[in-house]
């Protein structure tokens, strides 16, 4: 069932959020956090399933935060989706009108689920600086994408710089297969690995999130190349004894192949925004491995642009 409150308040929603868990018996006492949504109209129905999806593991509150004609008076149109429409927990539309929209922290601070983490998604252009946000200081994780941004390499970067504990990115999300891959052929003897390659889309910055990756962990050159995707479409480990290579050219199956083994197919399948979601969800602590690749990512960014 779907509650409409056109030109409501908060405490008109919190009171309308109390009487629907009282009269399923219980609710919000079951979830885990509050995620907050960050969007805009055009983006907002793709946004809440993919967080409904998610939460289906996570059991939240989505309070989705959808600004709308910011010359219009102040005001708040709610819709409230209880248990069941929108999955284990709740989800609440919010509609912000006029100058309410230039302070969506204050609008969300009483929906808040007592005592419990708050995650902030912005699943299309997010700020700079995630933190220092309206919306992020609320956060104890605060999750973006560059790759909505109409430069996700150069946006990516500037957030980097602007890094602070609890920040994060579905661009480094998306690479957990493709870490997780080439971590594991690591597992057989291979001898030092001399250089790496990686290569993707243009300006696609989970391939230079990769590249940082590969060279912070393994401590070699990096070279990343291009090509025309989807994604990321290859990866090469130069080794002592021979070449470690893995392909994807439809983003959906790879082939693994070593100098020593025959080559094997394996499943690598571009990633769904609620996959990379709810991963996100399952740590409320600062990624470390993130902050470091990230810093390196910006750290060799810099030293390209050095003059020779």
């Amino acid at each position: 069932m779907t509650l409409y409150l056109p030109r409501t308040t908060t405490s008109e929603i919190t009171e309308a959020l109390t009487a629907e868990r009282h009269s399923i018996g219980g609710g919000a006492l079951n979830m885990v956090l509050t995620l907050i949504v960050v969007t805009d109209e055009a983006d907002h129905y793709d946004a809440v399933r993919a967080a409904t999806e998610a939460g289906r593991e996570h059991p939240s509150r989505i309070l989705a935060l959808i600004r709308r004609d910011p010359g219009a008076e102040p005001s708040i149109d709610a819709e409230i989706r209880r248990p069941g429409t929108s999955g284990p927990g709740e989800a609440v539309l919010l509609r912000l009108y006029g100058p309410l929209g230039d302070h969506p922290g204050a609008v969300v601070t009483p929906l808040l689920v007592p005592d419990t983490p708050v995650v902030a998604w912005w699943p299309g252009v997010g700020p700079q600086h995630p933190a220092a946000d309206p919306v992020g200081r609320l956060a104890h994780r605060r999750i973006t994408d560059a790759l909505r941004a109409p430069d996700p390499v150069a946006d990516l970067l500037g957030r980097i710089r602007n890094y602070e504990p609890g920040d994060t990115d579905l661009t480094w999300t998306r690479l957990t297969p493709w870490r997780s891959l080439l971590a594991s052929t690591m597992d057989q003897p291979s001898g030092w690995v001399e250089a790496a390659e990686v290569t993707g889309e243009p300006d696609y910055p989970s391939a230079d999130l990769l590249a940082a990756w590969l060279s912070d962990q393994l401590q070699v050159r990096v070279e990343r190349h291009t090509s025309d995707g989807p994604g990321i479409t290859g990866a090469r480990l130069i080794t002592e004894q021979g070449d470690i290579t893995l392909q994807r050219q439809d983003g959906r199956v790879a082939t693994l192949s070593r100098f020593d083994q025959p080559v094997q197919t394996v499943a690598l399948s571009r990633r769904r925004a609620p996959d990379s979601l709810a991963e996100e969800l399952r740590r409320l602590d600062a990624d470390e491995i993130y902050e470091r690749t990230a810093k390196h990512m910006a750290a060799l960014a810099d030293r390209s642009e050095e003059p020779v």
